[in-house]
């Protein structure tokens, strides 16, 4: 008979799975092995290696690089083509919000609407991040909102590697950019590719990282909400930690 800890294993495996199949991902690449780098502020052993990518950058060298400005990090992405994505996009999703915005948030990718209109999460997801926002006394126009890459994939399917480093350099310099307290990544991808990890987002959540000087707090994504509306409670649990993180910034 299986134990109980194996049981636990095969349930988290079996929920995990069906996640993915439910955002379309039907097959799974063989993962190399890499050097581990705990990011956490508190131990994190037990939630998974954090490890170093493809998607290499050196942090340390921020304080030297020249500022540049929103309008030239958009100017510079152009009419982008540097990955496949820009053969099936309608519009190039930069991102919006305030420019000097204490807390930013950063998803995975637009979809549908956001393809559209060219802002990101102006959906039914968008719409639960404005209510999420609103719950912790936070404006959305206060926030800075964007996502790891600037163009839908096709049928919403998952961002692939290639096309998260084609946006990576740019999602840094809007971080650099706007230098916010506190980030917020929303859901699976934005998580593991902030925190180079290939940790599941129920491990990641509920806890502080360091970003390069940073606070950043995983959470789920909103459209994951809407189809597990049960998660919310521990979104709200994320959005205090977030919302108090913020109050102590302030003194």
């Amino acid at each position: 008979m299986m134990d109980q800890h194996l049981k636990e294993i095969y349930t988290d495996l079996k929920s995990y799975l069906e996640y993915l199949k439910s955002m379309g991902v039907f097959e799974l690449p063989l993962a190399e092995k890499k050097k581990e780098k705990d990011l956490s502020l508190e131990d994190s052993s037990h939630i998974g290696a954090i490890h170093e990518s493809s998607l290499s950058y050196d942090l340390k060298e921020w304080s030297q690089t020249e500022m540049v400005s929103l309008e030239e990090i958009r100017s510079e992405l152009g009419d982008c083509k540097r990955c496949k994505l820009h053969r099936t996009r309608r519009m190039l999703v930069f991102g919006e919000g305030s420019k000097k915005a204490r807390l930013m948030l950063i998803g995975e990718g637009p979809g549908y609407d956001e393809d559209v209109q060219g802002r990101p999460f102006v959906g039914k997801a968008g719409q639960l991040l404005t209510k999420i926002l609103q719950s912790i006394e936070i404006p959305r126009e206060e926030v800075y909102i964007t996502n790891i890459i600037k163009c839908r994939p096709p049928q919403n399917r998952n961002p692939e590697p290639d096309e998260i480093e084609s946006c990576h350099p740019f999602l840094l310099k809007q971080i650099q950019t706007i230098r916010p307290h506190i980030i917020c990544a929303l859901g699976t991808f934005a998580a593991q590719t902030l925190l180079r990890t290939d940790a599941k987002i129920t491990a990641l959540r509920g806890k502080v990282y360091d970003f390069a000087g940073i606070q950043l707090f995983p959470t789920y994504h909103p459209a994951y909400l809407l189809r597990n509306p049960e998660k919310k409670r521990e979104v709200w649990e994320d959005m205090k930690l977030i919302a108090k993180a913020l109050a102590d910034n302030e003194r």
